[in-house]
């Protein structure tokens, strides 16, 4: 029964991911980065350039990518959310 429960769990959390389509359309350049996050969530990983930050959410089959500048999407893609 305990085997149930956790596997249950982990299934209902996997169906709760905010990485997708429906989301991805949801995004629009210059929207701010907390309107993005009210949509997406935090970002699983964030790398910081000189002038600007690429976001990801998602892992490398399925994900959204924002780059950010000052706070501000300027561009997005997709992979995996047909």
């Amino acid at each position: 029964m305990k085997q149930f429960l956790i596997i249950a769990g982990l299934l209902s959390l996997a169906g709760c991911s905010k990485v997708s389509l429906e989301n991805y359309n949801k995004i629009e350049v210059g929207m701010d980065k907390t309107e993005l996050e009210q949509v997406l969530g935090t970002a699983d990983n964030c790398e910081e350039k000189t002038l600007h930050t690429n976001c990801t959410w998602g892992d490398e089959t399925q994900y959204i990518k924002v780059t950010l500048v000052t706070d501000k999407v300027t561009l997005y893609t997709k992979k995996g959310l047909e």
